[in-house]
């Protein structure tokens, strides 16, 4: 893999750090190249339960493409985002130590958890330079339609505090506690059923946009096979003998 994105793996949890800090993290196609690798073999070890993606310096945590290195591959294609280009279907938590703007921005809200460092900003400076941050159609449904125009229109980055208020992240802390806050949230989330996370993850995002009935039909459908696995099996034996549960993803 390149050194453009360095990823390691222990105790369930996989690391994938994006390393270009001298360029803000911005990706180009070594960088592309290696985080579709990453995805890849993150996706196909079973085990690994949980990805932190991160970035190495605290200026910035990715800054999008990078503009300054032409490329062929067509605008929607070359970030890969989790969810629309990139297909994982493990939880994945975005651990922000510095600023995430334009499609950088997209690279931490793609993941299913976001910790924040106090000083980080989000935003959307597109229409600042002509263009047009069509990836933000997502943010639909997560925040409501004045912030999500007032990022847009704007241009101006919000603070960390301000994500937090949007519904944006789920935790601001300091910076040298954002390692640690999603080390930890990866360890709890490592130590539950594989088959049980997919299906949760699976029920946020695929319920959105359904009416409450079709909603709650869908889930069920989802939950079903995941009721009558090995691993609920082993998970109320555990309990009832009150031990850890080994579970096997089957």
């Amino acid at each position: 893999m390149s050194a453009a994105v360095i990823y390691e793996a222990a105790d369930g949890v996989a690391l994938v750090r994006l390393n270009r800090p001298e360029r803000h993290n911005a990706v180009n196609e070594d960088m592309r190249a290696a985080l579709l690798d990453a995805w890849a073999r993150f996706e196909a070890d079973p085990g690994a339960r949980v990805a932190v993606l991160c970035a190495a310096g605290q200026r910035s945590f990715c800054s999008g493409r990078d503009m300054a290195e032409p490329s062929g591959i067509g605008h929607r294609t070359f970030l890969p985002i989790l969810g629309d280009t990139v297909c994982v279907s493990k939880p994945v938590i975005a651990a922000v130590q510095g600023d995430a703007l334009g499609g950088g921005w997209f690279m931490a809200q793609m993941c299913d958890l976001v910790v924040a460092a106090e000083h980080v900003r989000f935003g959307l400076p597109e229409v600042k330079v002509g263009r047009v941050p069509a990836w933000a159609a997502q943010l639909r449904g997560m925040i409501g339609e004045k912030h999500m125009l007032q990022v847009m229109l704007t241009g101006t980055p919000i603070s960390a505090a301000d994500a937090l208020r949007m519904g944006l992240v789920n935790a601001v802390v300091p910076d040298e506690a954002v390692m640690d806050v999603a080390m930890h949230w990866a360890a709890a989330i490592a130590a539950n059923a594989p088959l049980a996370l997919a299906a949760a993850k699976r029920i946020v995002y695929e319920s959105a946009g359904l009416d409450r009935a079709s909603a709650l039909e869908h889930a069920f459908e989802l939950a079903r096979p995941v009721l009558h696995s090995a691993d609920a099996a082993e998970g109320l034996a555990a309990f009832r003998e009150k031990r850890a549960p080994v579970w096997r993803g089957r």
